[in-house]
């Protein structure tokens, strides 16, 4: 059983740690802006925040679940509850892989030339150092404008 809460500033290096743990985004991270799933002692058991960037432009992020926690709705969970709170459109960043998860919630990709600003220049800077390793597919842009998939 889970319950699903705002974080605390006291859980902050917990919510790093975790990001850190899964290997997603670990900039932008604000407590203040991340709901927790959290099981009846307390214990964090995932995460996913909205961070804001420039241009009215909203992200969902850092969604993330602790490994033995996994296969229980969470991270579903949290989608569905950050999507309840915010407004359309809302972007996310993903690995191609997880592109289907993501249609399930009614996110659609986008096209190099849809990337608002701040996304374009993430993507160059993340093809740049990609590149390094011999790696040049960074990511997925995604857009919500509020249409309802099944979940």
């Amino acid at each position: 059983m889970y319950t699903l809460r705002p974080a605390t500033a006291a859980e902050f290096p917990a919510i790093r740690k975790l990001i850190w743990q899964v290997g997603i985004n670990p900039t932008g991270l604000d407590w203040r802006r991340f709901v927790l799933a959290v099981d009846e002692e307390g214990r964090m058991l995932g995460c996913g925040q909205v961070k804001p960037h420039k241009g009215s432009i909203r992200e969902l992020a850092s969604i993330a679940v602790v490994p033995e926690a996994r296969g229980l709705g969470l991270a579903r969970a949290i989608i569905v509850h950050l999507m309840q709170t915010e407004k359309p459109p809302l972007y996310l960043t993903c690995q191609p892989t997880l592109l289907a998860l993501y249609r399930r919630f009614g996110f659609h990709m986008l096209e190099l030339a849809e990337y608002p600003a701040y996304f374009r220049r993430l993507d160059r800077l993340a093809r740049f150092l990609l590149s390094f390793r011999g790696d040049h597919e960074s990511f997925s842009l995604m857009r919500w404008d509020g249409e309802k998939n099944d979940q």
